[in-house]
C-alpha cells in the first residue's frame, strides 16, 4: 500500500499539501483516504478533466493549477482490462467525456461516459475480425461514474471490484465531483 506522502511546491509558487493515509478497517484491510490540494476547500479552479487509473485504484481531477484530488475508486473485474464485449464486467479504457449526470436511486449519482467511442468501436471491430472475440459480440454501454449501494463504502476501503464495468467511488467523493465536474468532462481511463 502506498506511505503517506507529503508535496509541496513552494519553489513553483503553488500552495499544495497531499496526504494519502492508510490504517485497518474493522474489515482488516487497508482504508485508502482521498487526497486533496491544500486549499481544495475553495474548489476546483477553471475547467477540470479527471484520469482514472485502473491499476491504482484511482480518479484523479485536474483544473487549471494542475492536481487538485485524487479518490480511491474500484471497478467491474479483478483483471483490469480493457472492455471487449457487453457482459464482460471489465471497465473500458481510453478518452471519454461526461454526457450527462443525474441523481442516481441506487447509487447515489451517476455521471454517463460516451462509451462507446469511435475508439472504442474501432478497437472492438479490430477484435472481432481477429478472433478474439465471438463475430455477434455486442460491445455493451452505460457506463459511468457512480457511487455504491447504500452503506457499503467498505468496498472501495477493500479494493472489491462490482460493478458491471463502471467506476465505482465512496457516496461522498461522487457528490463532491458530482458539484464541480460539468457535462462535457474529459475523462481518461487507462491501465
Amino acid at each position: 500500500m502506498k506511505n503517506i506522502i507529503v508535496l509541496t511546491s513552494v519553489l513553483l509558487g503553488g500552495n499544495f499539501l497531499a496526504i494519502h493515509t492508510s490504517s485497518s478497517s474493522s474489515h482488516g484491510s487497508v482504508v485508502a483516504r482521498e487526497m486533496k490540494r491544500f486549499n481544495a476547500s475553495d474548489g476546483p479552479v477553471g475547467p477540470v478533466s479527471i484520469i482514472i487509473d485502473k491499476s491504482d485504484y484511482e480518479l484523479t481531477v485536474y483544473d487549471e493549477k494542475g492536481w487538485y484530488a485524487t479518490y480511491p475508486v474500484v471497478f467491474g473485474n479483478n483483471s483490469l482490462e480493457d472492455k471487449k464485449v457487453a457482459g464482460d464486467k471489465n471497465t473500458p479504457e481510453g478518452v471519454f467525456h461526461i454526457t450527462s449526470k443525474r441523481i442516481h436511486e441506487k447509487w447515489d449519482r451517476f455521471l454517463a461516459i460516451d462509451y462507446p467511442t469511435k475508439e472504442s468501436w474501432d478497437k472492438f471491430n479490430r477484435r472481432k475480425q481477429t478472433g478474439e472475440i465471438p463475430a455477434n459480440a455486442s460491445i455493451g454501454g452505460g457506463v459511468g461514474i457512480h457511487g455504491t449501494w447504500p452503506h457499503e463504502d467498505f468496498v472501495i476501503d477493500k479494493y472489491q471490484n462490482w460493478t458491471l464495468g463502471c467506476i465505482s467511488m465512496k457516496r461522498d467523493d461522487v457528490e463532491e465531483i458530482y458539484n464541480y465536474t460539468p457535462i462535457g468532462t474529459q475523462v481518461t481511463i487507462r491501465k
